[in-house]
């Protein structure tokens, strides 16, 4: 997508829906593309990479949680939830798989816009404020920041969601420092709101499951009982051309 005209690609079954607010994000300075459902998403993420995928999580066929899980695995795009559901559980499962953030259905669109750019700033914050030439190494693992790219201690690439990178990169901008729930969800998701710290959790022991030895008993994201989470070795920033 262009650098100066952020890229969306909205997947609604409703045309009712998708189709006026396709035309209102168009005027709000998005480069707005659109799916009907899963399948044509996927058809569609063969030819583009947007900058971020609205995502409509009650579908026919392969629904938006299915969709998102394959994003999180294979692409680094964020991804915002628009759901009918709004019991806190629901929005649960949407963050815990990777998703940035969610809008409940009916929605004020002036509301999805604040939050569209919301995703978009964290996505793109995290490169920019570092030397672009810098990776993070620790324990043998190295995340290329801006390649957003984490590679084992055998040197095979493991493939991360855009919240696990910002959740991986909030515990190396802080290594040996406890972070609290409220830290990382502020940190991660950016949301004022402390209901979701169980969605923290869940992330954690994903991002666990990645990185550790034995997920059951961590030794590089360490749980502090009563205080939160912390990462327990020290970082180097190596130039990316020493790797």
């Amino acid at each position: 997508m262009s650098e100066s005209v952020p890229g969306i690609l909205l997947v609604d079954d409703e045309a009712g829906l998708r189709e006026p607010l396709a035309e209102y994000l168009s005027r709000q300075g998005f480069a707005v593309t659109q799916a009907a459902s899963a399948a044509e998403a996927r058809s569609r993420l063969r030819d583009e990479t947007p900058d971020l995928v609205l995502l409509d999580i009650m579908m026919p066929g392969e629904d938006g949680l299915s969709l998102c899980r394959h994003l999180t695995e294979s692409r680094a795009i964020p991804t915002i939830f628009l759901t009918a559901r709004g019991e806190a559980t629901d929005r649960i499962v949407g963050l815990e798989i990777g998703a940035d953030d969610y809008v409940v259905k009916p929605f004020e669109p002036r509301e999805l816009v604040a939050r569209i750019r919301s995703v978009l700033r964290r996505a793109a914050r995290g490169p920019t404020e570092r030397n672009e030439q810098e990776v993070l190494v620790f324990e043998g693992w190295t995340l290329d920041p801006l390649k957003r790219r984490l590679t084992d201690p055998e040197g095979a690439v493991v493939p991360i969601s855009s919240a696990e990178f910002r959740l991986l990169m909030a515990f190396l901008e802080h290594p040996r420092q406890v972070l609290d729930r409220d830290r990382l969800l502020d940190m991660v998701q950016g949301r004022e709101a402390h209901l979701f710290d169980r969605a923290i959790d869940n992330q954690v022991s994903r991002l666990r499951r990645k990185i550790e030895a034995d997920s059951r008993n961590p030794q590089l994201i360490q749980t502090v009982w009563g205080g939160g989470y912390m990462l327990a070795t020290d970082v180097r920033h190596v130039p990316a051309t020493a790797e």
